[in-house]
């Protein structure tokens, strides 16, 4: 099978791919994960650290997928806000799972420094910052946060954000502190080498066609359900099996678990990055904090730590081309900085994020040992954590707290139908931040 690396800044820059483990396939392993994303190797790792044997299956490569392409901020939350979630779960439940968030970003740090994964973090931070001049949104959010989630996030004068960011653009932000930006195919390469070296076996090449349950037999141990999982190089049998192949279940696996596939949206986003700048990024951002905006469709970007700028946006049904690509996220970023006009852009890509209706991600298990974990929205690295300790928890230890979120189930998304209300929706969206730009201009 051809690995169709995307041609991305991240992939262009980083060191070449590690060596992972070759396809032998053994008779029994305890868990079966396919898909190594983020999802599956927090997972993985989570697995191992727990003494739980575990292999990874992925039909490309380690972060070929959204892992491996986004725009590298790690932080807290979820893709539904924070009164959403609080409305949906209640003050406890919420306060608890975005505080499982908050804790998945120190541990994201903490892996980072225990497995010396070189992935060019930066731990300085990330700013919302106000694309509209009436204040309301920062101050309703800083005290939502504070009194619901015990999080206090600094507001920053509009006279203060100008020495970070050179741009009339913003008239202020708030400064959430718990915030790290890095190279995500480094860092998931890096996770995933982390895993193995703690037992786990990663198998990239490899395509999975089926998921079928079959009984155990009856002189072991192991539950009274056994799973199969079929692939194109041959069959292995476990107790438990993982499905976090997020935008990019497909093909035959998809027709296999029809409940996961029509769950979700697959849903492109876009990201471009510029040449080095040196000297000059610090008269444009003179900051080491990550941002994005208070709009729905809004922009993110950072500046990297051989001063590119990476600049991320834009939502859509279908991917783009990397000319058209670079095309539309340049206008949005001279859009904020017209002082960068005249500076190259040097890579675009796009990439699938899978996204379900109710904007959470699904993390359960269809059936006694058939467990998922996606929908992450493109709000992914620190809840892809979550669900990997999450899932590593239930699989290894029996804990519960993943049916905390029930609520947010395999809800339909009905195929086209799906995507063309989520891009009307998107459309719509776009239009009203449009109406609020003009209106306070």
């Amino acid at each position: 099978m051809k690995n169709h690396a995307i041609a991305s800044l991240y992939h262009d820059t980083s060191p070449a791919a590690p060596v992972f483990d070759t396809w032998q396939a053994p008779e029994y392993v305890h868990t079966v994960i396919v898909g190594a994303g983020f999802a599956g190797i927090n997972t993985a790792l989570g697995l191992a650290e727990r003494g739980i044997s575990a292999i990874v299956l992925e039909q490309n490569s380690v972060g070929f997928g959204a892992s491996g392409r986004n725009g590298g901020f790690v932080f807290a939350g979820f893709s539904l806000g924070e009164q959403a979630l609080l409305n949906a779960l209640g003050a406890t439940l919420a306060k608890a799972w975005y505080q499982r968030t908050q804790a998945a970003v120190n541990l994201i740090r903490e892996r980072i420094n225990r497995y010396a994964i070189t992935c060019e973090a930066v731990d300085a931070g990330v700013l919302w910052a106000n694309w509209f001049d009436d204040e309301t949104a920062l101050s309703a959010r800083q005290s939502l946060l504070r009194e619901y989630f015990a999080c206090d996030w600094r507001k920053v004068s509009k006279a203060e954000l100008a020495t970070m960011l050179n741009t009339a653009r913003y008239s202020g932000a708030l400064f959430e502190r718990n915030a790290l930006h890095l190279n995500p195919l480094r860092l998931i390469r890096g996770l995933a080498e982390a895993a193995r070296a703690q037992g786990a076996k990663i198998v990239e090449q490899v395509m999975v066609e089926s998921v079928t349950p079959i009984a155990s037999s009856a002189n072991n141990t192991s539950p009274s359900r056994r799973w199969r999982v079929k692939t194109n190089h041959g069959n292995v049998e476990c107790d438990h099996v993982v499905l976090a192949c997020g935008g990019y279940l497909a093909g035959k696996l998809a027709q296999n678990q029809p409940a996961l596939s029509s769950a979700v949206l697959p849903i492109a986003t876009y990201v471009i990055a510029t040449e080095v700048l040196g000297s000059r990024l610090k008269e444009v951002i003179n900051t080491d904090a990550a941002v994005y905006d208070t709009r729905f469709a809004f922009d993110y970007y950072r500046a990297t730590p051989e001063s590119r700028i990476v600049w991320g946006g834009r939502i859509n049904v279908r991917d783009a081309a990397p000319k058209q690509v670079a095309k539309m996220l340049r206008a949005d970023m001279i859009r904020v900085y017209p002082q960068l006009k005249d500076v190259k852009i040097e890579h675009a890509w796009s990439g699938l994020m899978s996204y379900a209706t109710h904007e959470m991600p699904q993390i359960g298990q269809t059936q006694p040992g058939l467990w998922h974990a996606q929908a992450f929205g493109g709000h992914g690295l620190a809840p892809c954590c979550v669900a990997g300790e999450t899932l590593a928890s239930a699989i290894a230890a029996g804990n519960l707290s993943y049916l905390e979120l029930k609520r947010f189930g395999l809800t339909r998304t009905f195929g086209a139908f799906g995507l063309a209300a989520a891009q009307s929706k998107y459309w719509w969206l776009q239009g009203l931040d449009w109406w609020r730009t003009n209106k306070t201009s």
